[in-house]
């Protein structure tokens, strides 16, 4: 203790030295008969905790609450988050309660507990960022002392700690505990890695270990010429840093470039880039090899000037330049920027850049799922990035892998979901496209777009456009969620081979959905429509309730079934379009995908099992293929179109064109007008390349029936330089 109060004596910070004494008295106090592994009083580890804390430029109440932060985990039968909060004030227990693990949670297995602990963590973050920074001190302690821990719990904390906080620290742009984290990680988790990274360091600088000094003094005195105030570091590669380029990236050791590095650090941003010139006015540079953070900073607030130029020697260094408060930022990331002022929080931006912590737990909103919501935090944090464009230069960050929808959705939500293509330096491409850094994105939107596609949540990779798509159809299409939920329910119970009523399914969906705080079946099938839970999860429970039932194995005859359609009828979706089943209307109908019959088409009719009649044009390849097995014959009915639908009054229905035209720009533009000339709506469209200069465009349509199709048609081929539209998709 008398380590950290010196420390504290010698800052520029006024700290309130009695409430810091007082909590630690009382910690200790609270601590006392506990011991750490090592043998240690258990009270040295908050203290050296509220030391880094310290180190941060964190304030009073920050290191408190790293003084007491184990005390109502530890030592619950003599103290309680009110008691702390009447002595050290409620800001204090709050940061307290956000380092406190959960205790009581209630779930199925470890890995939720651990999920759980993370989410709470999250937000406790969200409501005071102080929390994470006291949390990835309270780390490193730990990893500074985690010889005293059995060989398995060393692993298990190591992987923790390389694959959360690590990650955590590099996002917040705190690099001097993010390095030293990795490197004491690797350092249990592939010790023969590390010594083997660790020896060949030695080796190479024990051979150079005057080449950074002559280097040094080289540009300490062109930089002293110029009259520019500087100070000048030089520094190897970390051990991590090389084990994951040489063992990830497959490089061999002589292949990297930046083993070496030299860091100036000057006064102005105008000295940086008179600097940069002045460096390679003296050494060569290496082409390709030249980063300019300053003027795109990364998202964790690091910025700096890189360049790789060739020492005199022949020996390639990385040269650093930034300004004293840019260097600040690069070691201590957020936490440079985080001044405290009557218990607000300002620094001009931090809001924004922290905008990443409310958007994940935004995600978690949508989804109840812990798979989804661990695959989401591992993407928005662990990241690389790529830096693409808007076509006005703003610079958008997104994780490496990232589709142009995600970019999309990175703009705002309403941009995604009105989204019908995309160009990438003003080149129509596929809206799975991954963009480079660099590229400048144009996403094209139309007011007729009917929304995102359920697709997009397997192609998207973002957390952030997951969430928003899973938004617009929980909140636009709760009908059509619980169609497609109940669907994909369906098709797993039929994989069990058993037949059951709807009343019978839906009791037990009822009864599942209780257990995660669902209400009723309906709720369920709408949350598992937009996505908000796996049904794999929840599959082994539905069928241990199905299993009870004990119904008989004889699965339903097709008249049975189609007998069903009719019965239950009000409680499955009607057509968009009037339908005659048999002779009877408002039978539960359904359009096939593969064909998508317009009215005036030849219709037949296929009774499914669980679903209702699915809708077929008359000469669909499925309807050949499915009447050629004698098994499906007595499912095929009678189908035909009400007379109102083949006259095309005001109901539309959707319509797939294939169009082939040659590559160029404003052949969508030249499509689109064509289509909005005859006030028809596109629902998507998508491109792809195909032979030669030609791209293959798929376009989905509202279209009232035939005539209006073949109109259609018609006009879209007159486009300049569409060559044929064909009915259906290709490719």
């Amino acid at each position: 203790m008398k380590s950290l109060l010196e420390f504290l004596s010698k800052s520029e910070r006024n700290y309130e030295t009695e409430k810091i004494i007082s909590a630690y008295e009382y910690a200790e106090k609270l601590h006392e008969g506990q011991f750490r592994l090592s043998g240690e009083p258990y009270v040295s580890h908050p203290v050296a905790v509220a030391r880094i804390v310290a180190e941060l430029g964190l304030d009073t109440d920050s290191i408190c609450a790293a003084l007491l932060h184990d005390t109502v985990e530890d030592c619950a039968d003599k103290t309680n988050l009110d008691t702390i909060s009447k002595m050290y004030g409620a800001d204090v227990a709050m940061l307290v309660d956000g380092l406190t693990k959960i205790i009581q949670v209630q779930v199925a297995d470890k890995e939720e507990a651990h999920i759980e602990n993370i989410r709470k963590m999250l937000l406790a973050m969200n409501r005071d960022i102080r929390v994470i920074f006291i949390k990835l001190c309270d780390r490193l302690h730990n990893m500074r002392t985690l010889s005293a821990k059995k060989e398995d719990r060393q692993r298990a904390i190591a992987l923790e700690t390389m694959y959360i906080y690590a990650p955590l620290a590099h996002r917040l742009g705190i690099q001097k505990i993010k390095q030293e984290l990795e490197n004491i990680s690797l350092y249990y988790l592939d010790n023969v890695g590390y010594e083997e990274v660790h020896e060949a360091i030695d080796n190479k600088f024990g051979q150079n270990r005057s080449f950074l000094e002559e280097a040094k003094a080289q540009l300490s005195e062109k930089l002293t010429e110029n009259h520019i105030s500087f100070t000048l570091e030089g520094r190897v590669k970390s051990v991590y840093s090389l084990y994951r380029k040489m063992y990830t990236l497959g490089r061999a050791f002589d292949e990297i470039y930046d083993f070496y590095a030299l860091r100036i650090i000057v006064e102005t941003e105008l000295e940086c880039y008179t600097a940069l010139g002045l460096v390679h006015e003296m050494f060569k540079s290496i082409p390709g090899r030249f980063k300019d953070y300053i003027s795109t900073p990364k998202p964790n607030l690091y910025r700096s000037l890189h360049t790789t130029v060739i020492g005199h020697s022949g020996i390639p260094f990385e040269v650093q330049i930034r300004t004293r408060q840019m260097h600040e930022e690069a070691e201590y990331g957020i936490a440079a920027h985080w001044k405290y002022k009557s218990g607000e929080k300002s620094g001009s931006g931090i809001d924004e850049k922290l905008r990443w912590i409310a958007q994940l737990l935004e995600s978690d909103e949508n989804t109840r799922d812990p798979d989804e919501f661990i695959h989401s935090f591992k993407t928005d944090i662990f990241h690389d990035e790529t830096f693409v464009f808007t076509p006005k230069g703003d610079v958008i960050s997104l994780p490496l892998g990232s589709t142009v929808i995600d970019f999309a959705y990175a703009i705002h939500s309403a941009v995604g979901n009105k989204m019908t293509g995309a160009k990438i330096n003003g080149v129509i491409v596929p809206i799975d496209k991954i963009p480079s850094n660099g590229d400048i994105i144009e996403i094209i939107t139309s007011q007729g777009s009917k929304g995102p596609s359920r697709d997009w949540l397997k192609i998207v990779k973002t957390g952030q456009a997951r969430s928003k798509i899973r938004q617009y159809f929980k909140r636009e299409k709760r009908s059509e969620n619980i169609i497609v939920g109940k669907a994909e329910v369906e098709r797993e119970v039929r994989r069990l081979g058993k037949s059951y009523t709807d009343a019978e399914l839906s009791e037990i969906i009822a009864t599942v959905a209780k257990r995660i705080g669902i209400n009723n079946a309906d709720d369920f099938y709408n949350t598992l429509g937009f996505g908000g839970v796996s049904l794999s999860r929840f599959m082994p429970k539905i069928k241990e309730e199905l299993e009870k039932l004990h119904k008989d194995d004889t699965p339903a005859t097709p008249e049975e079934e189609l007998s069903k359609v009719k019965i239950t009828q009000s409680n499955r979706r009607k057509s968009t379009g009037g339908v005659i089943i048999d002779g009877e209307s408002g039978c539960a109908i359904k359009f096939a995908r593969c064909c998508n019959p317009l009215p005036g088409d030849k219709i037949v009719g296929f009774v499914t099992r669980g679903f209702g009649v699915s809708v077929h044009k008359a000469d669909c390849p499925n309807v050949i293929q499915s009447r050629a097995n004698e098994d499906n014959l007595s499912r095929w009915v009678r189908a035909e179109w009400e007379a109102s639908d083949t006259e095309g009054a005001a109901k539309t229905y959707e319509a797939m064109l294939s169009i082939t035209a040659e590559d160029g720009i404003g052949v969508i533009a030249g499509i689109s007008l064509a289509l909005a000339d005859m006030k028809v709506s596109i629902t998507s469209i998508n491109t792809q390349s195909g032979k030669g200069k030609e791209s293959l465009i798929n376009i989905v349509v509202a279209c009232k029936n035939v005539s209006h199709y073949n109109a259609i048609v018609s006009r879209l081929s007159s486009v300049p330089k569409v060559i044929s539209v064909k009915r259906g998709f290709t490719g």
